[in-house]
């Protein structure tokens, strides 16, 4: 119930990102990178893909129990237009053209595989709910003496370092997006009491690019001395590396 209540709340924040769709685009490309038993993907193509005239869901999920029990589930009910991908995502094959993309909770770096892929196949709208994110953590380990002394007091201890690099992965994946053309907002996904893992980031493509949010991203990066999976993967580096010397 707990997890119904999650897929059910997030399906009505996407209703915007889905009308939108498909009264933009004859065929929708609807992804649910990291999909579980697919609750989300079948709620969607429920609500908004049955009885439109085209548009497909795509799942694409990494243990193959899941993708084949959620196949049959497909095949039962007569959802023709959705279908199923058993990959990681980090060796996901992505569509040429995505729409919309969602990835709740794929966990740590996934999340960042999920984001690049929308950014890098031209998604109109995003929605990710991060989870376990453990990688700015370790590359926090050991930078503290090369930070501004107040700012690595933010991160001295094991605990504050694994809360404080939780919550920078995700202002960082917030300013990546902002960076590549995306009006973001961040708000929570559903009560506290449902879930700790509970922040969800919306984005909607507005521009090609955004200049001054990459510049802001970048400096950020170099403030803490960190790279995450996503900046590597769309090559933006921490400012100390991007600036050039005067001619």
């Amino acid at each position: 119930m707990r997890k119904l209540k999650q897929v059910n709340h997030l399906v009505g924040l996407l209703k915007p990102a889905m009308e939108d769709l498909l009264a933009r685009h004859p065929s929708p490309v609807v992804v649910d990178a990291g999909s579980g038993n697919a609750y989300l993907g079948f709620i969607l193509y429920e609500l908004f893909l049955k009885d439109a005239e085209a548009g497909t869901l795509l799942s694409i999920e990494g243990r193959p129990e899941l993708t084949e029990r959620a196949k049959e589930r497909a095949q039962r009910l007569g959802f023709t237009r959705m279908q199923f991908q058993t990959a990681h995502l980090e060796q996901a094959t992505w569509p040429e053209r995505i729409h919309l993309l969602t990835a709740l909770h794929a966990c740590d770096t996934a999340t960042d595989d999920a984001l690049a892929a929308a950014i890098q196949h031209g998604a109109d709208h995003v929605a990710v709910v991060p989870c376990c994110q453990a990688e700015v953590a370790a590359q926090l380990k050991g930078k503290r003496p090369e930070v501004d002394t107040s700012l690595g007091m933010l991160f001295q201890h094991p605990w504050h370092r694994r809360e404080f690099g939780s919550h920078l992965t995700n202002v960082i994946r917030a300013m990546a997006l902002e960076a590549f053309g995306y009006q973001v907002t961040v708000t929570e996904l559903t009560g506290w009491e449902h879930s700790l893992k509970n922040e969800l980031i919306l984005g909607r493509r507005v521009h090609k690019e955004n200049r001054p949010a990459r510049a802001k991203l970048e400096a950020l990066l170099a403030s803490f001395g960190v790279q995450p999976k996503l900046t590597r993967m769309l090559g933006v580096q921490p400012a100390s590396a991007t600036r050039t010397s005067p001619a």
